[in-house]
């Protein structure tokens, strides 16, 4: 880092003992002169006192006194010449992203190497499950009913090339019972979806805020019958509603991009009264 006393001062004074003579001669204030210069006030008074240290690099130190210089008219190149100020050599670029060829091909084998094990442990476990369920062998144990007796003296009459007669288990389980259907899902009948950013405030008919805040495109809110009392809307454009189904206009109860409405408890839509 440069030290404060980097410029050596010359006969007259030293570069910033000029420098402020020559601002008090022209009637200048130090926030004056940092103004033309949009420089902060600090720096101008590190100048005038030549402690650069305060600055930055000699490069920068350079720049403003130049600059400092220009606008009071005041001539220090054959200082900033002679100064023992090291000019700054450009760093060095080492590149250190180069890798050997060999290096690159370990690489990628080992990723995909990585990336086929990985996958078979995932994949084989889920091929062996559908091959062989869990229940497979119970089903096979019930598949023969129990002989009554004196089958088997039947059983051992008849010619070997005759395959057993078998019963299926479920003809002594009887009927299966029907499911019962899902219970269906109770409809709504307002629905928000979003094509872009908006703000939203849906409150319920309790007083409390189901919903506040940004929601962004592709996201969608829907409120079963009853349970909104007030909307408002930000960036309406964005903004598609559907009341039990149908869509609305906005346009009624919009202002400046914004819509607020109420919903009544058969679910008609009214504009908020200002």
């Amino acid at each position: 880092m440069m030290q404060s006393n980097e410029f050596a001062p010359e006969v007259g004074g030293s570069c910033g003992a000029r420098l402020k003579q020559a601002r008090e001669a022209a009637g200048l204030s130090i926030e004056d002169v940092a103004a033309k210069l949009k420089m902060p006030a600090r720096a101008i008074q590190s100048l005038e006192q030549d402690d650069f240290a305060r600055i930055g690099a000699p490069v920068f130190v350079r720049g403003q006194l130049r600059s400092y210089a220009r606008l009071l008219g005041v001539d220090l190149e054959e200082q900033l010449v002679a100064s023992p100020i090291a000019s700054t050599a450009p760093s060095e670029l080492v590149s250190h992203t180069h890798t050997p060829r060999y290096r690159r091909v370990f690489e990628q084998t080992t990723r995909r190497a990585v990336y086929i094990v990985m996958t078979a442990a995932i994949a084989v476990p889920i091929w062996i499950a559908t091959r062989h369920p869990a229940g497979n062998s119970a089903v096979q144990s019930l598949d023969m009913a129990a002989l009554p007796a004196g089958a088997d003296a039947a059983q051992s009459a008849r010619p070997a090339s005759e395959p057993p007669q078998r019963t299926p288990v479920i003809a002594s389980i009887g009927p299966s019972l029907p499911q019962a259907a899902p219970a269906p899902t109770a409809a709504k009948s307002l629905t928000f979806k979003f094509s872009g950013d908006s703000w939203v405030q849906i409150v319920g008919n309790d007083g409390r805020k189901l919903e506040e805040g940004i929601l962004g495109a592709g996201q969608e809110r829907s409120y079963a019958p009853g349970e909104v009392a007030n909307v408002r809307l930000g960036n309406t454009s964005a903004v598609e509603v559907l009341n039990a189904g149908q869509p609305v206009d906005l346009a009624p109860f919009s202002r400046a991009n914004v819509a607020r409405f109420t919903l009544s408890s058969d679910g008609s839509l009214a504009p908020v009264s200002d």
